[in-house]
């Protein structure tokens, strides 16, 4: 058994995070093939007796989706109203994607402001617990409808590092576009090599380049490592991963899967 699959054999209480390429086809609208998919995956870890949380990103790929004429529209509040319309196909999606496991979910939109709040984070963790304890699967998204940048976290992949570390994960898996840490942007260089373990990240750093962000995305590979920073702070391991590939969550487990493990320090 390799470390990936100990890493997620191990743990009990995972976080997982889909990035909004992911969730998107290549004309831009949702993906809800992955999505029923990837509910079922979480089914099955389920059975297994851990407990899951989702971060999911996409509201604004399904405004899009439904509202096609806004597609191009760029401000601001075009932005934050495709996104409060996208909301609601999301989680519809999610919903029947669990529901086709017999399992129901919850919604939390979060900004950074409800972390730094104790009252509101306490409510927020009393909440997660409260959900998993009872068989719901937790789905959360940044409130990007009214989140401006005094209060926004800005990317999915912080917004899950804070939600893992609220609430006590033992693991955090970022779902991307990509295998994982590589040395440079593989879409761009053949010769760069995936990273497969990280104990140090300050010495990660110095020995790959970082790229900037991808056509749906908010994050990059600068977000994920800030999260993977956060996370091991706290004793959590994170893997980062390409949800694009067929079962990606089943294969972290049964298959010799590629992608990054950052290990606790």
């Amino acid at each position: 058994m390799n470390k990936i699959q100990d890493a997620v054999k191990n743990a009990r209480k995972i976080v997982i995070k889909i990035g909004s390429n992911t969730l998107a086809k290549a004309d831009g609208t949702q993906n809800t093939e992955f999505m029923t998919s990837f509910a079922s995956q979480c089914a099955e870890l389920i059975k297994m007796g851990k407990q899951i949380c989702v971060v999911s990103s996409g509201a604004q790929v399904a405004g899009v989706s439904t509202v096609n004429g806004w597609a191009r529209k760029k401000d601001v509040h075009y932005r934050q109203a495709l996104c409060s319309i996208g909301q609601v196909e999301l989680m519809n999606q999610w919903r029947n994607a669990f529901g086709a496991e017999e399992l129901h979910i919850g919604q939390l939109l979060l900004t950074k402001d409800d972390f730094e709040n104790e009252h509101r984070s306490l409510n927020i963790r009393n909440t997660l617990f409260t959900l998993v304890d009872e068989g719901v699967v937790p789905i959360i998204n940044e409130n990007d409808s009214v989140s401006f940048d005094e209060i926004k976290i800005g990317d999915n992949d912080n917004l899950s590092a804070l939600t893992a570390i609220l609430w006590s994960a033992d693991l955090l898996i970022l779902f991307s576009d990509v295998d994982g840490i590589y040395t440079d942007n593989p879409k761009t260089n053949k010769d760069a090599k995936l990273v497969e373990s990280v104990e140090s990240i300050p010495e990660l750093r110095k020995s790959i380049t970082i790229g900037g962000t991808n056509a749906f995305g908010t994050g990059g590979m600068e977000t994920k490592i800030q999260a993977a920073e956060k996370v091991t702070e706290y004793g959590i391991q994170m893997l980062l991963a390409n949800g694009g590939r067929e079962k990606a969550l089943s294969c972290l487990i049964t298959d010799e899967a590629k992608a990054t493990l950052f290990d606790v320090k």
